[in-house]
């Protein structure tokens, strides 16, 4: 059905912007053979006239300028004129062509892949790109140098991205990390966000009334949209981010102490306060502790061990146990 009215309204634009004088109401129906093969020549007036008054409206949202006329006959005709519709030429300067690049290389395994590097051939061919290199594709399997890579594995990861552009309410099944069970959810979609490499959802959770983060790997079932507005408003991006932030780990409030095993946990290395060898095979690493350590934590499996504060170590024990609850 989404393809059929995507084709129908390429044909009645193309139709429109290829006349060369205004085409009136029966004309297009005439011409467009999705409307003939609907409706016939002659027959259901009434639902001929509502679809192309919906089509015509698609078309104006979506940013055609359709201009409705009068004809030599007296009859109200439209004409969609190529100079109003036409872009102004577009060129970016170098800084922001090499954003728009490292951009397009960052979906090599989302579906957006194909069309973001479409549409840098498009920018490179038309001039608007002067002076940059339009990114190679992926060769042999291998990234050029200093590649940005965000994987979107996740099967939830286009229908969420989709949910997001168009505002709908989206229902499905999540299994917290330190819960045996995955529970129903209806979630108001703001944004996705990655953040070490996971991709998290955040949103509006109706059943509990609250913004709420969703990391796309816990969700166990099918994605499915549902129609209606929302029922809350839609932060900006910048306070998005914070709340997954936040909620993600990133976020410390005070510090937590662990035992890491010699040579492994590299990133927790990374961002520990103060780092002391024990001569064990252990070291003693102080590191910020914020909403989501737990669960980073459980990551490193056997190579941590948590010494303080008290309800960090029993928050991972209870991840730890429900990850061997299967």
């Amino acid at each position: 059905m989404a393809i059929a009215k995507a084709e129908r309204l390429m044909n009645l634009a193309l139709c429109l912007l290829g006349a060369r004088r205004p085409l009136t109401k029966r004309e297009l129906r005439q011409s467009i053979e999705a409307y003939v093969e609907a409706f016939g020549q002659g027959e259901h007036e009434e639902s001929f006239n509502r679809m192309f008054e919906r089509d015509k409206d698609d078309l104006r949202e979506l940013g055609l300028v359709i201009d409705t006329v009068e004809n030599l006959d007296g009859e109200v005709a439209y004409v969609a004129r190529r100079d109003s519709n036409r872009l102004p030429p577009i060129t970016l300067d170098a800084a922001e062509a090499t954003a728009l690049g490292l951009a397009a290389r960052v979906w090599q395994q989302a579906r957006l892949a194909s069309a973001a590097s479409g549409a840098l051939q498009k920018l490179h061919a038309a001039g608007g790109m002067p002076g940059v290199t339009v990114p190679e594709q992926r060769t042999e399997g291998r990234l050029s140098t200093l590649e940005p890579h965000i994987p979107a594995r996740e099967a939830a990861f286009e229908p969420l991205m989709l949910a997001c552009r168009d505002r709908r309410l989206v229902v499905f099944e999540y299994r917290k990390s330190n819960a045996a069970r995955s529970e129903r959810r209806q979630v108001e979609p703001w944004t996705l966000e990655c953040w070490r490499g996971h991709w998290y959802l955040a949103g509006w959770d109706r059943d509990r009334k609250a913004e709420r983060v969703f990391r796309l790997s816990r969700i166990t079932s099918a994605v499915r949209s549902r129609a209606g507005a929302f029922t809350a408003p839609v932060p900006d991006q910048v306070t998005v981010r914070e709340t997954v932030e936040r909620w993600a780990g990133e976020s410390a409030t005070a510090t937590a102490r662990i035992k890491l095993r010699s040579g492994a946990g590299y990133p927790l290395r990374a961002r520990a306060l103060s780092v002391c060898e024990r001569g064990d095979g252990w070291d003693e690493l102080e590191i910020p502790y914020g909403h989501g350590l737990d669960a980073w934590l459980v990551e490193f499996g056997p190579d941590v061990i948590v010494l303080g504060p008290d309800e960090l170590r029993a928050d991972v024990v209870d991840r730890l146990r429900a990850v061997a609850q299967g």
